[in-house]
């Protein structure tokens, strides 16, 4: 009995030994770490942190902007109306349609992003105008060919309704709309384009989809949807014709 607790007191020991292992070097002693709060900053940091808000707005409100003061509502609003005319679903895909729009809308306002270039961002980078005369140039462009458009194509009662609203002076010129009123009101003159380009690529596929289903009706073949067979002779009608030459030409002679 006394040797078996001999040998386990012995063992406890070497268990204890190996788990302790050799003594760790002692760390030395890490600087200390102040962190200060307040102070005066300087007007480089001024100008930094305003610079980085400013950055920060744009890239927020970018979207914004290009979907609602450019070509670009026009042109995608048709692109979706064309493919339900044509009832092919999802086909072209959604990502094709919106990269061809927005390469689209890049052709048709390039005078008006190099006009902002010049005017507005250019000389601001140069130091040569602050951030609020750049702004106000910058918007100047787009203000110009958004009230074109709406001239050109007689939606000026779109103007109307929100000048109505706000109890303002009916416009003569541009300068008598602010641009909280003439956003709204290009975005609905768009709308209207669009609509009116949709009917127009509606009405050919719309008699193709009666002829098919007339035929189909007096055969009996009442079972098989008219839009599965009409869909083929849409689609060989839309290549023959040069379907999308053709469309992108009349989107391009609307602007």
């Amino acid at each position: 009995m006394k040797k078996k607790l001999t040998l386990l007191f012995l063992l406890f020991v070497n268990m204890t030994a190996f788990a302790q292992g050799p003594k760790s070097p002692t760390l030395p002693n890490l600087p200390s770490v102040t962190v200060t709060v307040g102070g005066t900053p300087t007007n480089a940091q001024l100008t930094t942190t305003l610079a980085i808000l400013l950055i920060i707005t744009v890239i927020s409100i970018a979207p914004a902007i290009l979907v609602l003061m450019t070509s670009f509502t026009r042109i995608i609003v048709i692109f979706s109306l064309l493919r339900s005319a044509l009832g092919t679903q999802q086909s072209p895909p959604n990502q094709i349609l919106i990269g061809l729009a927005l390469f689209m809308t890049f052709f048709i306002m390039q005078p008006t992003f190099t006009s902002a270039y010049n005017n507005a961002l250019k000389p601001y980078m140069s130091g040569n105008i602050g951030y609020q005369q750049a702004i106000e140039k910058g918007i100047q462009p787009f203000r110009q060919f958004m009230y074109s458009e709406i001239i050109r194509h007689k939606n000026g009662d779109s103007l109307l309704i929100f000048t109505k609203y706000r109890k303002l002076p009916n416009p003569k010129s541009l300068s008598d709309i602010p641009t909280s009123v003439l956003i709204p009101a290009f975005v609905i003159s768009e709308l209207k384009i669009a609509f009116k380009i949709g009917v127009l690529l509606y009405i050919p596929f719309i008699l193709i989809d009666m002829v098919v289903a007339s035929i189909l009706l007096a055969m009996g073949m009442i079972m098989i949807p008219p839009v599965m067979v009409s869909l083929p002779f849409k689609l060989l009608l839309f290549v023959l014709v040069n379907g999308w030459d053709l469309v992108i030409t009349g989107i391009l002679n609307s602007f």
